[in-house]
C-alpha cells in the first residue's frame, strides 16, 4: 500500500517541522505548504497552531485555509487540527477581553481556563470515550499539553441522522476541557501529539491509517 499523502498547512503558525517529522515517522508522505490545491488534493490535511487564537484564525484565512477545510469536510476528506489548530475550528475565541471569530466548524467558545496554575504545561491523561479510533491502543497514556485557553463546554447538539462525535476530556487545576474530538472526517487534539512521545506517534499513526 502506498504512503498516505498528508499536507501540513503552512499559514505562519505551529510546530510545523516537528509535525512533519512525526508524520513522516509513522509512514506518511508529508508536504509542508500553503498551496491551496495541494491541501485540497492530499489524502489528509493537518492544521497546526500555536499562540493567540485571533492570530491563528487570521493566518488561516490569509491562505484561504478555512475554505480548504470546509471543502475537504464537505467531501468527507480527513482533517486533523492540533492545539490552536483545534481551537480555531470552533465559532469563537475570547482572549484578554477580545472576541475573535473562528472558522465555525463546531459551535462553542474557546476561553481562559478557570485553573491554577496557567499555562497548563506538561503531561496529562485524557478521558477517552468508547470506540475511539484516534486513541486506539493509547487510551490510558499521557499526552503533552501547552495552553491557557480551551473549550470548557461541548455545544454541538446530537442529530439522529449522524453518529455522535466522540469527545475526549482532560482536567487541569479542577477545570475540565475538551482534549480531543473525533467528528467524522474532522478530528482534533488540544495536546501536541508530535511532542507526546510514543503515545503521540501511535495516535498520529491511527489517524494516518484512517485517511
Amino acid at each position: 500500500m502506498s504512503a498516505r499523502r498528508v499536507v501540513v498547512l503552512d499559514y505562519g503558525s505551529g510546530n510545523l517541522h516537528s509535525a512533519v517529522r512525526a508524520l513522516e515517522h509513522v509512514g506518511a508522505d508529508v508536504t509542508l505548504t500553503s498551496d491551496r490545491t495541494a491541501a485540497l488534493e492530499a489524502d489528509g490535511l493537518v492544521v497546526p497552531g500555536v499562540g493567540a487564537f485571533a492570530a491563528c484564525a487570521a493566518g488561516i484565512r490569509a491562505v484561504r485555509g478555512h475554505e480548504v477545510v470546509s471543502r475537504r469536510l464537505a467531501g468527507a476528506r480527513p482533517v486533523l487540527g492540533v492545539c490552536v489548530g483545534m481551537q480555531i475550528m470552533f465559532d469563537r475565541g475570547v482572549e484578554h477581553g477580545v472576541e475573535s471569530d473562528g472558522i465555525g466548524e463546531w459551535p462553542g467558545t474557546v476561553e481562559r481556563l478557570n485553573a491554577v496554575p496557567l499555562p497548563h504545561m506538561g503531561w496529562n491523561t485524557v478521558e477517552v470515550p468508547p470506540g475511539s479510533v484516534l486513541f486506539d491502543g493509547v487510551e490510558g497514556e499521557r499526552f503533552y499539553f501547552v495552553h491557557s485557553f480551551g473549550v470548557r463546554r461541548w455545544e454541538l447538539e446530537r442529530s439522529g441522522r449522524f453518529e455522535p462525535p466522540r469527545v475526549s476530556w482532560s482536567e487541569h487545576g479542577g477545570d475540565r476541557f475538551v482534549a480531543a474530538v473525533e467528528n467524522g472526517p474532522l478530528s482534533a487534539t488540544q495536546f501536541h501529539p508530535e511532542k507526546s512521545g510514543d503515545a503521540g506517534l501511535r495516535l498520529l499513526e491511527n489517524w494516518v491509517r484512517g485517511v
